[in-house]
């Protein structure tokens, strides 16, 4: 789905002319426009119906229990066009940019949260890498995709067998800086879309990949480890979360090579530290 579909799948909507003068913010799996004083994200695919569903039960527990998030602007995704349509409102400019600290306090909140009354679901965190690699079809090498493939099956197998330092329960699944908007109000959890009850280790290891791999200072880590309370890499089943988080972050950029040679750099960037073993390879944000 490229800006010009997703464009078509809003115009689909009845939101008016802000539509037709909504702003593209992001593009990746959704579209997201701002649009008046709505946000709208526009899913990829009728695949992502059901995580959008949830995403939006997720922003109204949150909101039942004081958590600061975003909130949708419908109680509910509809479905436009083949494509998973939600509606939130309009968050305030920033203040400044989020910090590690700011993320870290707002999953000291969500990890002491009990359960909520719907299923979620576990993190699945290598449950894309098939499709993504499938929407990338031929453009990355075959030896690539089965290279990630094999990663996938043997940290999945690993991650099953994990004992975890802390009580397992709700988590936000994408946890990094970029999923936080601070506001006049104070720093708000954006991106609710892979909420899951799992390990809240998966929470914590994205910024100590984020430290490794994409360039974020020790000193800045140190300040996300110190208002959590605790580092995850002095536990054991670091590494196995790691290297799946490396695995699906890998795959994620192959859907995107098909219609941008810079996303097939990147993608090809980060299988070859995978092959040999090098964790000081830099990669970059897309």
């Amino acid at each position: 789905m490229d800006e010009a579909q997703a464009r078509d799948v809003l115009a689909g909507t009845d939101i008016g002319a802000a539509g037709r003068d909504a702003v593209l913010l992001a593009l990746g799996e959704n579209a997201v426009f701002a649009a008046g004083d709505l946000v709208v994200k526009v899913g990829r695919d009728t695949e992502l119906l059901d995580r959008a569903r949830r995403e939006v039960a997720v922003a109204l527990w949150l909101a039942e229990a004081g958590v600061p998030a975003v909130r949708p602007a419908e109680p509910a995704a509809r479905l436009v066009a083949g494509h998973p349509v939600t509606l939130w409102h309009r968050l305030s400019e920033p203040v400044r940019p989020a910090e590690p600290r700011d993320l870290a306090g707002l999953l000291r909140v969500v990890h002491a949260l009990p359960a909520p009354g719907f299923a979620l679901p576990r993190r699945e965190l290598l449950g894309g890498v098939e499709r993504w690699l499938r929407l990338a079809g031929d453009v990355i090498d075959p030896a690539d995709a089965a290279f990630l493939r094999d990663r996938r099956d043997g940290f999945a197998a690993a991650a099953a067998t994990l004992v975890p330092r802390l009580s397992p329960g709700p988590i936000h699944g994408d946890a990094l800086p970029r999923n936080v908007h601070v506001g006049p109000d104070g720093p708000v959890l954006v991106d609710l879309e892979t909420f899951s009850a799992d390990l809240r280790e998966h929470d914590l290891v994205v910024m100590a990949l984020s430290r490794d791999r994409y360039g974020l200072s020790a000193e800045a880590y140190d300040t996300f480890t110190g208002t959590y309370g605790w580092d995850v890499c002095e536990w054991e089943g670091c590494g196995v979360l790691r290297g799946a988080r490396e695995t699906a972050s890998c795959a994620w950029v192959a859907q995107h090579a098909p219609s941008n040679p810079k996303a097939l750099m990147e993608f090809e960037r980060r299988v070859a530290s995978l092959r040999d073993g090098d964790e000081t390879v830099r990669w970059y944000p897309f």
